[in-house]
């Protein structure tokens, strides 16, 4: 048996909805502006996040939620462009080893400080401290649900 929204659900759930579409796009223009795509920036800033900004395919691709195939056609064009580089992982004969180059970690560099300008003005600044809390946390309890 359907279990249907009630209008206070429905508000909420299209409020989310579109919410998830408007402050992405938003996000997105701004970054393109500095060069980068969304995606771009996403591989960026996670191999940042390694202590030796390398990552194999597998566990990136699971960070990052994609699928491994999305993960290796995009690196592939971010290679083209000289952002990161490739290597055969040995404990993976399927997989790679992605590595920040030092013109992507540049690049990133220089791209954050417009990016966080940005999420400070599309979001952050909109929130009070404790809503901003709330919604962090709301955030992550929905995120964690097992697939």
């Amino acid at each position: 048996m359907t279990r249907w929204l009630t209008a206070d659900e429905e508000q909420a759930w299209r409020a989310v909805r579109r919410f998830l579409t408007v402050l992405p796009s938003r996000l997105a223009r701004d970054l393109n502006q500095l060069g980068l795509s969304s995606a771009d920036y996403e591989v960026l800033s996670t191999l940042s996040e390694q202590p030796d900004h390398r990552w194999g395919l597998r566990d990136f691709a699971v960070k990052m939620q994609w699928s491994r195939s999305r993960l290796s056609h995009h690196a592939g064009r971010m290679e083209a462009r000289g952002l990161i580089t490739r290597e055969p992982d040995p404990a993976d004969a399927r997989g790679s080893i992605y590595h920040l180059t030092d013109a992507g970690l540049e690049l990133l560099r220089q791209a954050a400080p417009g990016h966080l300008d940005s999420v400070r003005e599309r979001f952050v600044d909109h929130l009070t401290p404790a809503e901003l809390a709330t919604l962090g946390r709301l955030a992550e309890r929905i995120a964690d649900l097992p697939d």
